[in-house]
């Protein structure tokens, strides 16, 4: 989907919401499953599998390269073309660093920072901090 398709898509429904930034390329392989809330801001060359659902809540920032990839194949060889979709959640005020994985049905908590490069594979706790391949908490945000 053209970034100008995208933005369209969202300026005609409830999926973008007001102060959202974006500095393209932007990559998307479907772009109908997106919800974007408030002062979200993705950065250049990110890259969003969203055949599972991508909603991204407001205050998030996404950094350059990010991969959101909500569809994986079956570990079963038979059947290894077939296609498991599950959401991703990304919470408010979440920090991702530049070219980081998530992974299909990971939810990122409230307040959270993803490290440069990091794989997320399972659930981020709210303010946590978490970084490495497969990603692992470091510590939590003092606030």
């Amino acid at each position: 989907m053209e970034l100008n398709e995208l933005l369209e898509h969202f300026n005609n429904g409830d999926t973008l919401g007001e102060g959202f930034g974006l500095f393209p390329p932007f990559y998307t392989d479907f772009g109908k499953n997106i919800i974007i809330g408030r002062n979200v801001f993705i950065n250049a060359g990110c890259k969003f599998q969203d055949q599972g659902g991508i909603t991204i809540d407001e205050g998030a920032l996404i950094g350059h390269g990010v991969v959101l990839a909500t569809l994986d194949h079956d570990i079963d060889p038979a059947k290894r073309q077939q296609l498991h979709p599950a959401p991703i959640h990304i919470g408010r005020n979440v920090w991702i660093g530049a070219n980081a994985t998530v992974t299909k049905g990971v939810t990122i908590g409230d307040d959270a920072v993803v490290a440069a490069g990091a794989v997320v594979t399972k659930d981020v706790p709210k303010g946590a901090i978490v970084g490495g391949v497969p990603a692992k908490l470091i510590k939590y945000v003092q606030g």
